[in-house]
């Protein structure tokens, strides 16, 4: 099944595709950094750190890489 057909099935039974993917995303940036997510999803850092804004983030700060001694 590729993305189209799955969006036309759920705007069939009722379920807004656009909307779930929005909330789901604005749930991840809340429990990861922003930069974490939009990588791991393919989205722009920018587009990351605006929904984690819109959903009342606090991860401010993330600094990457390996902190372990």
């Amino acid at each position: 099944m590729n993305p189209v057909s799955l969006q036309v099935h759920l705007r069939e039974i009722g379920v807004p595709p656009q909307r779930g993917r929005t909330s789901a995303i604005r749930q991840l940036v809340l429990q990861a950094p922003a930069s974490v997510i939009a990588k791991a999803l393919g989205y722009h850092d920018k587009t990351a750190t605006r929904l984690l804004t819109e959903a009342g983030g606090t991860w401010s700060r993330y600094a990457p890489g390996d902190h372990s001694r």
